[in-house]
Order: C-alpha cells, then sequence, then structure tokens
C-alpha cells in the first residue's frame, strides 16, 4: 500500500527545515537574495494557485507543494548544480520516509528541472514550480539595505515595489504584473538579468496550456 505523504508533514519536518535553513545560509554567505521559508513557502502557495486554478487533482497539487518546499535544498551543497544535487537529496529523504517511488520520482523530476542552468518542464507539476520560482520577484527578499551600491540581482529585487501573478484561465494566461521603481533600477537591468528566466517562464506556461505574459509599470513587454 503507498504511503501518503503529506505537504502538512513535509513543512513540519525537522530534517526538511534543517536543509532548507542551511541552504539559504549558504546563499546569504554568498551574497544571494532570500531563499529562506518565506522564498519555498511563497512558491508552494502559487503551485497550489497554479494547479489549483487550472483544475488539476489534489494529489498532484500536494506533490507540487512539496517540490516547490524542498526545491533549494541542493544550496546546502553548492550553488552550482543544486537542482540536481537538491533532487538527490529529496530522493534519500523521502525514500526514507516511506513515500511512494511514482511520487518520488515526480517530485524529484520537478526540482531536478527547476533552475533555468538546465531547467525543462518536463511535466504540469515541474512548469507550476518553474512559474512560482521564476516569478518571485519582490523588494523582501533584498538582505542588502543598499542595493544600489551593489549587486544588480539586489537592485533590481529592491526595485520591484508591486508584484502580483495573475492566471487567467478563460484567457489561457498567466500574468506577471510589476510595478519597478526605476529611481531605483531602470527595466532594462531586469532583463540583463531576468530574460533568461522570462523565456522559461513561457516554456512552462506553454506546458500548462496558457501563455505567459510579463508587464511592467503598466506596459506589456512579453
Amino acid at each position: 500500500m503507498k504511503k501518503q505523504i503529506t505537504f502538512e508533514s513535509i513543512k513540519n519536518n525537522d530534517v526538511i527545515n534543517a536543509y532548507v535553513a542551511k541552504a539559504d545560509l549558504s546563499l546569504e554567505a554568498m551574497g544571494y537574495t532570500d531563499h529562506s521559508f518565506a522564498h519555498v513557502g511563497k512558491c508552494a502557495d502559487t503551485v497550489k494557485r497554479i494547479l489549483s486554478a487550472l483544475n488539476y487533482p489534489s494529489h498532484d497539487i500536494e506533490l507540487g507543494q512539496i517540490a516547490a518546499y524542498m526545491h533549494d535544498i541542493g544550496n546546502t551543497i553548492n550553488r552550482v548544480d543544486h537542482g540536481q544535487t537538491g533532487a538527490i537529496m529529496a530522493f534519500t529523504i523521502l525514500t526514507n520516509l516511506g513515500m511512494d517511488a511514482e511520487d518520488i520520482a515526480t517530485i524529484i523530476g520537478a526540482i531536478g528541472n527547476h533552475d533555468e542552468s538546465a531547467a525543462y518542464p518536463i511535466n504540469p507539476i515541474t512548469a507550476a514550480l518553474i512559474l512560482a520560482d521564476k516569478t518571485d520577484v519582490r523588494r523582501s527578499r533584498v538582505r542588502n539595505l543598499h542595493p544600489d551600491k551593489d549587486d544588480i540581482h539586489d537592485r533590481v529585487n529592491y526595485a520591484v515595489v508591486k508584484s502580483d501573478l495573475d492566471i487567467n484561465v478563460n484567457e489561457e494566461t498567466i500574468t506577471l504584473n510589476l510595478e519597478i521603481d526605476t529611481k531605483i533600477s531602470p527595466v532594462m537591468e531586469y532583463f540583463e538579468i531576468f530574460l533568461t528566466r522570462t523565456n522559461l517562464s513561457k516554456r512552462a506556461a506553454a506546458k500548462l496550456g496558457l501563455s505567459f505574459k510579463l508587464i511592467i509599470n503598466g506596459l506589456e513587454l512579453f
């Protein structure tokens, strides 16, 4: 008999939470934006919102949330190839928890394909995770209080004063609507660091039968 592992049990698992916390500390040491519980929690919520809007089964939604919560644990080892190392770590953890092999395969496939360096939306759950991760652009992810002086990633994220992801099932669109303070960062800087992610989001949306749109300061750019 399959053992059902719930998203709630994953969120309350001390081992998984230790890896989420340590992964974020590693990224903080390297100067990256926030990848803590706030990020993985938001990704899990967004995956649920996307798949629910498209009427995917509750079990698929649960697997998507688990993948989202665990997707960055590979950063505990190294930022390079963290999707693949995270998938291997998740395989071990979920196997030890007694999860069904088919469910594990779905989750590790999503984790292993979420990072733009080697990503591909192999199924709807992976596509939803990609969209959730790549559209989490917001000021509160910035750790550096003076982003104008340092990293472009900090500066661009800090410039985003409003971020909304809208799923319109009737129009078959998913739209990232950003309000950017151009006094902090020009819109062009957004594309310097997010063009690859935007193109990946378009492919992920297509896997879900949607068109991806990007609106910045009221102007539709994609």
